[in-house]
């Protein structure tokens, strides 16, 4: 029987937002604000899978594949606080149809192959701070920051040594507009 790994698909961010988005939350958060992801693990979940077994993967993964959803474009330009879970978070004001359509299509499709999709509705936002356990100044939005989203990758998620790691296990191609 295969080991089982623990999945999500996300939408990975470019390099060059990652730093931006770094650099703007040591500006604004102090180090008691909560604690920081490391700026590989910066993503946008889409459909969280959970522990599931090789056979399972490799299933969601055929599944994934038939996806032909088009491209679009991502604006980030809003944050915001979860006291309840304690987290800090960027994220869209107007997120775009296609990325709500694109999450829509794989927590469906994670759920009829037996994935626990929470019930609540799908939020898109990128995770900045961890462990917030009391409320936080959020700066007003004086960024935004926009980039073509052209594919959706299906992660690991593993704590090694200490620390959590993502890491990339297959990729998929969003179509690009004619």
């Amino acid at each position: 029987m295969s080991e089982s790994k623990r999945l999500f698909f996300a939408i990975a961010l470019p390099e060059e937002i990652r730093a931006q988005i770094v650099y703007w939350r040591a500006q604004h958060f102090s180090a008691d604000a909560g604690r920081p992801l490391a700026a590989a693990n910066l993503h946008l979940t889409l459909a969280f899978l959970g522990n599931v077994s090789g056979k399972k993967q490799r299933a969601l993964e055929q599944l994934a594949g038939r996806i032909r959803q088009p491209g679009f474009t991502l604006t980030l330009d809003d944050a915001g606080q979860w006291l309840r879970s304690r987290v800090v978070w960027l994220g869209s004001r107007q997120p775009p149809r296609g990325l709500l359509q694109l999450a829509d299509m794989l927590r469906a499709q994670a759920s009829r192959s037996g994935c626990y999709q929470s019930p609540q509705p799908f939020h898109p936002h990128i995770t900045l701070l961890r462990d917030a356990s009391h409320a936080v100044n959020i700066p007003p939005p004086g960024f935004r920051w926009s980039f073509p989203v052209q594919e959706f990758v299906l992660y690991e998620s593993q704590f090694l040594n200490g620390r959590t790691r993502y890491t990339p296990l297959n990729r998929w191609p969003l179509k690009t507009e004619q």
